[in-house]
């Protein structure tokens, strides 16, 4: 798994935001000022989009006031889906979002999860990264079901403890 000091993996994700969905290097979208990447196992699932998407919507001024310069959502999943709950969830203009659509992001960072049994192959394990210029400072990942230590609120406290 990824670690803190460690660079951003570079390989070709899809970058969906207000202005529509276009080729990127992930370490060229996640490399630039403080990001908040969290890390979603996929659109429309239950939890991600009743449980972790919402707070960091609901809490993306917040977030940004402490620093952030971006927050992105990550998901193993096309960007035809990505997009398509982008813009149902009315999360446009406030996140932006990562389509790795084969895994290869979650795999370089050592953050895919095998969910083959629920039918949904290698996904992103539920997390959350602050970044700063394309390095890692801090991970967190989710050790059981639900959203806690990579919710908008941990992440919030981690940016006011980073602050004093």
């Amino acid at each position: 798994m990824i670690q803190p000091g460690e660079a951003v993996p570079s390989v070709p994700v899809k970058h969906v935001s207000a202005s529509g969905a276009s080729d990127v290097d992930s370490a060229a979208l996640l490399g630039e000022g403080r990001v908040v990447f969290f890390t979603v196992p996929g659109a429309f699932t239950p939890t991600c989009h009743k449980n972790h998407l919402p707070g960091f919507i609901d809490n993306a001024a917040a977030i940004k006031a402490k620093g952030v310069d971006r927050i992105v959502c990550g998901a193993v999943n096309d960007y035809h889906v990505v997009t398509a709950w982008a813009e149902a969830s009315n999360a446009l203009g406030k996140i932006d979002f990562l389509s790795d659509g084969n895994g290869e992001l979650a795999r370089a960072m050592g953050l895919e999860k095998d969910l083959s049994k629920a039918g949904m192959g290698d996904r992103f394990v539920r997390s959350a990264l602050l970044l700063r210029d394309g390095k890692v400072e801090a991970v967190y990942v989710e050790d059981a079901p639900g959203v806690t230590t990579s919710g908008a609120a941990s992440i919030l406290t981690a940016l006011e403890a980073s602050q004093g």
